[in-house]
């Protein structure tokens, strides 16, 4: 009988348990123990329901064009709850100059398939209108100089290789602020926009890669976003049902792990246990010190820093929402540097991004505050945390009234910031963890934050863990 250890009960950790009871189900020898030093699993997969409101705690869907996500739903008897998100209204604001600015259509990220879309807009000047139409004309150029194998640049100088610096303000600074809540001048390219990359050493042109790529899609288009009718916890319930809850240890954070006689000793506060393997999805803070002890380098090598978050969810029935208005679309972005220390990075209009989430008439609005505003109102009470929400959403939107419900939650350090040379970084880390038989580190410290990979890669370690 294999034993592992799963430490950590975020979506990493909750779902490498759940594969490993389908292979004990399938006749696999194995059991072992999810610790978790909360009270509940899915870490900042959360979702409350109120009143017909369906309200995310942390992400609020996934990629559509990776699969993991909806393979696992599927897998889980979940086909029925998958809902695509409202592309025919889809539109993305900038708060600029007072105002909401609608970005342009026909673009992926800060890439416009459709030059004449930029031609109007407000957001741009003469520069860089001049910089997007010469952009197609530099491709042999800009392929010439394009980021070679093994190398590396922030997200602000490949950008502004091909479009210049206000672009780079304007739209990728946003953009990644929103996903990331990090900096386009510190965030790895290679890390955050690979296809990006890997178009201009195809291309030269990300505007004609683009072009020439949406030439080639057969069929109806795909959905840019999708998530489960009844909200990602979902996710986390289904398969914590099948989880033996004897398997499950929540407010037992591990302490230490250390290698003795060639198995691997947790140490929690309820005693020491010995396993074969141990899963680490932890935090990376917290990986680290788990690490110490057993590899100082690969301990070095996962430090990172890693912003917080505040998400405060605000809710209207539909009396209190008559006369509100919201524009048609997704939600709006401040760009980071017209963003004060109070400041809100995101806004979403969740209602009108998916169906299902509000009650007929409702209106359901979502507040994502990052950087130095998260640090100040972590630990500000929910009602601050509510009462800055509405002053900043009313910049955009207008007064609002008092939301039927709201929520709040903190997220400390759950964004790792992906710097330059991240990803050899992290082969450095393979290599070391590879020295430790049976130690598999998961989690979104690693190679990406987003639902799909995480569970891959979770899922994926089970599997190897048992040969």
């Amino acid at each position: 009988m294999k034993r592992i250890a799963v430490v950590g009960g975020g979506i990493s950790g909750v779902t490498a348990a759940w594969q490993l009871a389908r292979e004990r189900a399938a006749g696999r020898a194995v059991e072992w123990v999810l610790y978790e030093a909360g009270a509940r699993l899915g870490g900042t997969v959360e979702t409350e329901r109120r009143s017909g409101f369906v309200m995310e705690c942390g992400p609020d869907s996934w990629v559509t064009e990776k699969p993991w996500a909806r393979e696992l739903a599927a897998e889980l008897g979940l086909e029925d709850e998958v809902v695509a998100s409202n592309d025919a209204i889809r539109r993305t604001y900038l708060l600029w100059g007072g105002r909401l600015v609608a970005l342009p259509g026909a673009m992926r990220m800060m890439v416009p398939v459709d030059l004449e879309a930029i031609a109007d807009s407000p957001l741009f000047s003469e520069d860089a209108r001049r910089a997007y139409m010469q952009e197609p004309e530099r491709a042999a150029e800009l392929k010439a100089t394009a980021l070679p194998e093994g190398r590396d640049e922030s997200v602000a100088s490949f950008v502004r290789r091909h479009f210049g610096d206000e672009v780079t303000r304007t739209v990728a600074a946003p953009l990644l602020a929103g996903v990331f809540g990090g900096d386009v001048e510190t965030l790895s390219v290679r890390a955050v926009m690979e296809p990006f990359v890997r178009l201009e050493q195809q291309y030269g042109s990300l505007i004609l890669a683009l072009r020439e790529r949406a030439t080639k899609v057969k069929g109806p288009k795909k959905s840019v976003f999708t998530t489960l009718k009844s909200g990602l916890g979902t996710f986390v319930e289904a398969m914590q049902r099948e989880i033996p809850p004897q398997m499950v240890r929540l407010r037992e954070p591990v302490e230490a792990i250390a290698r003795i006689g060639g198995r691997w000793q947790l140490k929690s506060s309820r005693g020491a246990e010995e396993f074969d393997a141990v899963f680490v999805a932890t935090p990376a803070h917290v990986t680290r010190r788990l690490l110490e002890p057993l590899d100082a380098e690969a301990a070095e090598l996962v430090k990172l820093e890693a912003s917080s978050a505040v998400v405060a969810a605000l809710a209207f029935d539909a009396e209190r929402a008559r006369g509100m208005e919201i524009p048609e679309g997704f939600g709006y972005l401040v760009p980071p540097q017209t963003a004060g220390e109070d400041s809100l990075l995101a806004c979403t209009f969740v209602n009108q991004k998916f169906g299902h989430r509000a009650p007929e008439g409702g209106v359901l609005l979502r507040a994502f505050f990052g950087n130095r505003a998260a640090g100040t109102l972590m630990a500000a009470s929910d009602e601050e945390v509510i009462s800055r929400a509405r002053e900043q959403m009313a910049l955009a939107l207008g007064e609002l009234p008092q939301p039927t419900h709201a929520l709040v939650r903190r997220w400390p350090f759950s964004l790792p910031q992906y710097a330059v040379g991240h990803l050899d970084r992290m082969r450095a880390l393979e290599e070391r963890v590879a020295r430790l038989p049976g130690l598999r580190l998961l989690g979104n410290a690693y190679y990406g934050v987003g639902l799909p990979g995480l569970m891959h890669e979770a899922r994926k370690a089970a599997e190897e863990a048992l040969g």
